[in-house]
């Protein structure tokens, strides 16, 4: 009988593995807000409509036993679903928005629009100011040289007259009346002749006509609009008509005085004091 060391009979015996444990996977189900939405939605149908309306106004319905006792099936979702109560927006919905009056409307719209028209009115005036500002400053600097110019040419001129009887000889010349009139600060103060307004005349007649367009443009405009919103534009339409119609009455006032004056002659009158022709 062979002898068998005790390393050999180790390696002779069975190994035995450890049991592996085994693990159990739980699946837990995750709550689904869209799809509880949905049954909420398809529950609340068979309810009036007001109660969705109730419920978004007053969101603590839903937790109140004595409201909910009336709705079971309600108070059984609500209970199953407690995350409904947890965000009744998301749920339930915003509560309806009061309707806005429609006065209030057109005010909030004649606000805007005028918060527009200002601020274009005055970025107008701003540019208009600053290329007003620009040109003075050009004209005043041609003036300047202009004028030094002229006065050094006038002095250079009076410098070679020697005596003063030279000087009044030659002013007394079409030359030094002329040279006289050219100096840049007019020498005769004497009254202004009044000349025939013609140009304001038809400019006021041009102005009131543009306006009388215009405040019959807004007059039409109102009619086609509700009834709120156009009161400012029939307003203002009226406002546009009185002051044409003003600058037309002031341009055939303005005529028939300035005509009376003298100030404006007929055509026939001047042929008359034309010399013949020979």
């Amino acid at each position: 009988m062979a002898l068998v060391s005790p390393a050999a009979r180790a390696q002779v015996r069975p190994r035995t593995e450890a049991p592996v444990p085994t693990q159990t996977i739980v699946n837990v189900e995750q709550p689904d807000a869209q799809r509880t939405r949905e049954e909420f939605s398809r529950l609340m149908e068979r309810y009036p409509p007001t109660l969705r309306g109730v419920l978004s106004m007053d969101p603590t319905l839903l937790g109140n036993q004595a409201f909910l006792a009336p709705y079971p099936s309600l108070a059984g979702f609500l209970n199953a679903h407690p995350e409904v109560m947890r965000n009744p927006a998301f749920f339930v919905g915003e509560p309806p928005r009061p309707p806005r009056d429609s006065a209030q409307v057109a005010v909030d719209l004649w606000r805007d629009v005028l918060a527009a028209v200002g601020v274009f009115a005055g970025f107008s005036l701003a540019i208009g100011l600053l290329v007003w500002l620009i040109q003075t400053m050009i004209d005043y600097r041609r003036w300047s040289r202009l004028a030094k110019v002229q006065t050094d040419v006038h002095t250079k001129l009076l410098d070679r007259f020697t005596a003063n009887e030279d000087l009044l000889a030659y002013i007394k010349t079409p030359a030094g009346s002329k040279f006289l009139e050219s100096t840049p600060i007019k020498l005769d103060a004497g009254p202004r002749s009044v000349g025939a307004p013609l140009s304001r005349i038809l400019w006021s007649v041009q102005g009131g006509l543009v306006l009388i367009a215009g405040g019959i443009g807004l007059e039409v405009v109102s009619w086609r609009i509700p009834f709120e919103a156009a009161q400012p534009l029939h307003a203002v339409g009226i406002l546009a008509l009185a002051i044409g119609i003003g600058f037309v009455v002031s341009a055939a006032i303005s005529y028939v005085i300035s005509q009376r004056l003298g100030l404006i002659e007929s055509s026939h009158v001047s042929s008359q004091t034309e010399p013949p022709a020979v």
